[in-house]
């Protein structure tokens, strides 16, 4: 892997389980990873809006990469029984508990150890994007490694960005036309 410049990844501002997954990109040959580093870690709690919440430290990496390859895994191959037992195991380390607040009803969400929190926050918001399963996708371009959720009206979206890959695509089709 290469060491990551920060501030450079493609495609923020996806889900969170999506985004985890996106730590993860490719560029021409070269294969970068933003969680190769604890400093890569904390850029992404940053561009997640998590910063606030944890703590970039080595346990907190170590659960989030467990935890990007199991949801990596369930993307290609929804009904892996392994991915999805690792998935649960994930997510029990976290809960949601509900209260009564001042007449209202809230939720709390607690952890066992607060280094998994990150990780429960992405699995639990992966559970969320599989009410949806057909818009949880990959760029149509086979060489990006890029996800995205489909948020468009009628489903369609193919490319992680029509500024990167559906640009090139576009591109690659007026110049074999125009041959």
């Amino acid at each position: 892997m290469v060491q990551t410049p920060l501030r450079r990844r493609p495609l923020v501002g996806e889900p969170i389980a999506m985004d985890l997954l996106n730590t993860r990109w490719v560029e021409g040959d070269q294969v970068y990873d933003l969680l190769d580093s604890l400093e890569g870690l904390a850029d992404w709690f940053e561009e997640s809006g998590l910063a606030a919440r944890f703590v970039a430290d080595e346990a907190t990496l170590d659960h989030l990469l467990r935890t990007r390859n199991v949801i990596a895994r369930l993307v290609e191959e929804p009904l892996e029984a392994e991915a999805a037992a690792e998935l649960n195991e994930v997510l029990s380390h976290g809960g949601v508990r509900r209260l009564l607040v001042d007449g209202v009803a809230a939720e709390a969400v607690e952890f066992d150890r607060l280094s998994w929190g990150p990780s429960w926050t992405a699995a639990a918001d992966y559970l969320d994007l599989r009410g949806r399963p057909d818009r949880i996708r990959g760029c149509a371009n086979p060489a990006c490694v890029l996800h995205f959720f489909d948020t468009s009206k009628n489903g369609t979206r193919r490319w992680c960005s029509m500024s990167a890959c559906g640009n090139r695509a576009k591109a690659a089709r007026h110049h074999a036309r125009r041959r």
